[in-house]
């Protein structure tokens, strides 16, 4: 689907980046990334960018068997996992060449590339459209491409608004930064784990040769220079967007208006807000899916586990209450006997 990054987003000359890449004072807003993913491409460069400028190490260079994804999942060494789900559904308006024979204006705009003086289309390019007579019968690779589309998306941490893991550290290691991001310092760490059973979304991990707790940090070394995280920069579709939250929400339910006009209907955001995610009062890296959340390995409703910590507390002051009370009773009776 192609995407217009100034009109489509109000982006001044198609920049992913809301704060200037060099020369000035870092802001003081609450940052954070909006990840479409109906513009991920699975090229993983935000994987390889994040590495590089963390020098994390490799993850053994072994392919899962499972897809065409080769890191499988979030951990200690990677802070940036691009995940590739195949669907036996298409994607209308997104990503079949036959969405045009059944969708009508949902299909695919008519394209003029470079160098041909009329325009074509994907639908023209894979299948002749319906309304075209076509002596050779569609074959199974055709007919195949009629049910199948790919859903990519690069997880992240999502720096919840309301952190397990920050609130679970004993050491006072994880801090929430002035960027509103959540941040481990390596150096206080001291490889409890704790953390790692209190994330809903099982991003932090423990790096098996020292043991510490290790995560993304929103690159907050470059954040502190005034630059753009690693992985956004990184980024050829503006997939992976990094801003002030305010306006990034605002992106986000532009795009998913664009796309539920265009046939998307199963667009939507997701953690953009403690309204949307009451759970962990909103995150700070949301996400716009094309499906169930379930599809992409995140789950439908992550709660905090000390959200509920009040309710638990009031529940065994009623046990203790009513075990005292029956205790009372049971010596009161004795005594009259």
């Amino acid at each position: 689907m192609p995407v217009n990054l100034q009109t489509d987003y109000g982006v001044p000359g198609g920049s992913r980046a809301l704060a200037p890449e060099h020369g000035a004072a870092p802001a003081r807003k609450q940052m954070g990334f909006f990840t479409d993913t109906t513009l991920c491409i699975g090229c993983k460069a935000c994987e390889v960018a994040c590495k590089q400028w963390n020098q994390l190490p490799d993850d053994g260079f072994l392919f899962t068997g499972m897809s065409y994804d080769n890191t499988g999942q979030l951990g200690a060494s990677t802070w940036r996992h691009v995940a590739f789900v195949e669907r036996t559904t298409r994607l209308p308006g997104q990503g079949t060449p036959r969405d045009g024979t059944e969708a009508g204006t949902m299909a695919f705009a008519p394209l003029r590339p470079a160098g041909q003086p009329g325009t074509t289309s994907l639908l023209a390019d894979f299948v002749a459209p319906s309304h075209i007579e076509s002596p050779v019968p569609l074959g199974p690779t055709q007919r195949a491409l009629s049910n199948f589309s790919w859903l990519m998306m690069s997880d992240v941490c999502k720096h919840c608004e309301r952190a397990g893991c920050l609130e679970a550290c004993p050491t006072g290691s994880i801090v929430r930064t002035e960027f509103g991001s959540v941040y481990v310092q390596p150096d206080v760490c001291n490889g409890c784990g704790y953390c790692v059973s209190a994330c809903p979304f099982g991003v932090i991990a423990r790096r098996e040769d020292d043991g510490r707790a290790w995560k993304c940090t929103l690159c907050y070394d470059r954040l502190k220079d005034g630059m753009v995280p690693a992985c956004a920069k990184a980024c050829p579709t503006a997939s992976i967007q990094f801003g002030e939250l305010g306006e990034l929400r605002a992106r986000g339910a532009k795009r998913v208006e664009q796309l539920l006009a265009r046939g998307v209907a199963e667009a939507r955001l997701y953690g953009e807000s403690a309204l949307a995610q009451p759970g962990t009062e909103g995150l700070h890296a949301f996400f716009l899916l094309c499906d169930e959340p379930e599809a992409y390995n995140l789950p439908p409703d992550p709660v905090v586990p000390t959200k509920h910590i009040t309710r638990a507390w009031y529940a065994m002051a009623a046990s203790v209450v009513g075990l005292a009370a029956l205790c009372l009773g049971a010596v009161a009776g004795a005594r009259r006997t």
